[in-house]
């Protein structure tokens, strides 16, 4: 059965996109068939065309439209044949679903439609956990300072609660984002590996600890690597 194993953080800038392009080598050299799904695929893969050009006409995209994509996205991996596909921030889709105003009883109805749709594959997240005000300043440090301008204006327009005004209320917001994405997973039986303090690690150290705690849901040649 194939892994899927999707990345997920805190908070931007805590190294997300960092650790999935090194999770695609190790395992890659392990000589495993390995799909590499970045963020910024949501976009332009063929699967999630219709999530893409519905928030385009609405700026929202809905939950049965997010379950549809997921679906004709397992189909996919599922054809493929490949062993693991790594995911960098998309499902379980908590922050969309947040962002359209929906509360945690909904959004656990989704993630048991969502975990239906999944059974063909072996969903793991690892999650970086960390300071979120440590990793926005991170990001913030690399993109710019119109980046955390942007992005808290991002959040200030969306449904998110607590509502989103400054920096302050961003990492608010990041700690329940947080705590809803972690308490989803958990209730729905999904592999999780949570790599503490993942902001004040090196790159290469938070792959090791990825390494070590996805061994046990890959199989005899990754453990290899």
């Amino acid at each position: 059965m194939t892994v899927l194993i999707t990345v997920w953080g805190a908070s931007p800038g805590v190294g997300k996109s960092t650790l999935c392009a090194g999770l695609s080598q190790w395992l890659s050299g392990s000589k495993l068939r390995v799909d590499h799904f970045r963020e910024e695929e949501v976009l332009t893969r063929p699967q999630f065309a219709a999530v893409a050009q519905e928030f385009k006409a609405t700026g929202r995209v809905e939950p049965g439209t997010l379950i549809a994509a997921t679906a004709r996205f397992v189909d996919a991996v599922v054809a493929s044949g490949d062993d693991v596909v790594i995911t960098d921030a998309l499902m379980p889709f908590v922050p969309t679903l947040l962002s359209m105003g929906h509360g945690e009883e909904s959004i656990d109805a989704f993630m048991t439609d969502l975990t239906e749709v999944l059974a063909r594959v072996r969903p793991v997240m690892v999650f970086l956990d960390g300071n979120a005000e440590s990793a926005l300043s991170r990001a913030a440090t690399r993109e710019g300072k119109q980046w955390l301008d942007w992005y808290v204006g991002k959040l200030a327009g969306y449904e998110v609660r607590p509502p989103v005004t400054d920096v302050a209320s961003a990492v608010t917001y990041l700690l329940r984002e947080r705590a809803v994405t972690l308490g989803a997973v958990r209730r729905n039986g999904w592999g999780l590996v949570v790599i503490e303090r993942a902001d004040e690690r090196s790159p290469d150290e938070v792959l090791q600890v990825a390494q070590r705690g996805l061994r046990p849901w890959l199989g005899r040649t990754a453990t290899q690597g």
